[in-house]
C-alpha cells in the first residue's frame, strides 16, 4: 500500500516550481484584497480574487497529499481534470474582457453639446467620495465648466450603513471645487445604474428636458459600455459617455466586477 501510494505522488522536480508559484500569487491575490478592504473597497472583482488566492494558496500547501487523495479514484481524477478545464476557460474569458476593457477610449464626441450631464454615484465611505468617485467628479467638474449651460445631475441613494445620501456628497464635493450649487440637481434615490438613469430621466423631465434630449453621461471609463446600453433600455436615445479614468491599484478590480455585472446582465435580459 505504501508503495503505490508513494507512486501516486509526482517526483518534487515536477510540482516543486509550480506549487511555490501558486503559493506566491495566491498569497499577492489575498494580500492585495486585504489591503483593498482596509481602503473601503470591497466588491465582487476583490472577493473573487482573494478566493482565488486563498484556494491557490492552500492547494500549494496540502498538493502532495492533495495528489493522493485525488489519483486515489478515477472519478476524483476526472472531476479535477474537469474543475482545471472550467477554471482555464474561464479565465480565458476573463482575459479577453479585460482586452476589451482595455480597447474603450470612451470619451465625449467633439462638437456634442448636451442638454443634461448626468454623473453616477459610487461608494462613499464616511460621506466621502471614494477614490473611483472623486475621479469621476473630477470629471465632471471639467465637463460642466466646458458646457455651461447644461444641467448638472449628480445620481446616487444612500450606501449600505451610511445616512448621507451619495448625491450630497457629490453635489457638496462639485461645490467645493468651484461648480455653482444652483446647476446641481440632486436625485439621491437610486440604488442601481439602471434607478440612476431613469430617475435622472424623470426629474429632468420635470425641468422639460425630455429622454431624446442630447445627455452627457459622467461615469468610470470601464463601466462606460455596460452604462449605455441602460441608458439606452431606461428610455434615452442621444447619449454620449465620458468615462474617467480608474486608479491603477484597483483597475483590474474593478474590470474583474464589471465581467460579472455584465455577465448577469446579459442573463438577467437588462440590455
Amino acid at each position: 500500500m505504501q508503495a503505490m501510494t508513494a507512486s501516486l505522488i509526482p517526483p518534487r522536480e515536477k510540482w516543486g516550481a509550480l506549487r511555490w508559484l501558486a503559493l506566491v500569487l495566491g498569497t499577492a491575490l489575498v494580500l492585495d484584497s486585504v489591503w483593498l478592504a482596509t481602503v473601503k473597497v470591497t466588491h465582487f472583482g476583490v472577493i473573487v480574487p482573494a478566493c482565488i488566492g486563498l484556494a491557490m494558496a492552500a492547494l500549494a500547501l496540502v498538493w502532495p497529499r492533495w495528489q493522493v487523495w485525488v489519483q486515489a479514484r478515477r472519478w476524483r481524477i476526472w472531476g479535477w481534470h474537469l474543475a482545471l478545464a472550467g477554471f482555464a476557460v474561464w479565465l480565458l474569458s476573463l482575459l479577453a474582457f479585460f482586452a476589451f476593457m482595455q480597447a474603450q477610449k470612451p470619451v465625449a464626441g467633439a462638437g456634442f453639446e448636451p442638454a443634461a450631464i448626468i454623473v453616477l454615484g459610487s461608494s462613499t465611505p464616511n460621506a466621502k467620495p471614494s477614490p473611483t468617485l472623486a475621479q469621476r467628479l473630477d470629471l465632471a467638474g471639467q465637463l460642466a465648466i466646458q458646457h455651461s449651460r447644461a444641467a448638472v445631475v449628480v445620481s446616487g441613494g444612500a450606501d449600505f450603513r451610511q445616512d448621507i445620501p451619495e448625491a450630497r456628497v457629490m453635489a457638496d464635493y462639485l461645490t467645493a471645487h468651484g461648480l455653482d450649487g444652483s446647476r446641481i440637481a440632486l436625485e439621491d434615490r437610486s440604488t442601481s445604474t439602471y434607478e440612476n438613469l431613469l430617475f435622472s430621466a424623470r426629474l429632468l423631465e420635470g425641468r422639460g428636458i425630455g429622454r431624446d434630449s442630447p445627455m452627457l453621461l459622467v461615469t468610470s471609463d470601464f463601466h462606460t459600455a455596460r452604462a449605455g446600453w441602460i441608458a439606452a433600455r431606461a428610455g434615452w436615445s442621444n447619449v454620449q459617455a465620458a468615462g474617467a479614468p480608474t486608479p491603477l491599484y484597483m483597475r483590474y478590480n474593478a474590470w474583474t466586477r464589471e465581467y460579472f455585472a455584465c455577465l448577469s446582465g446579459w442573463l438577467l435580459g437588462e440590455y
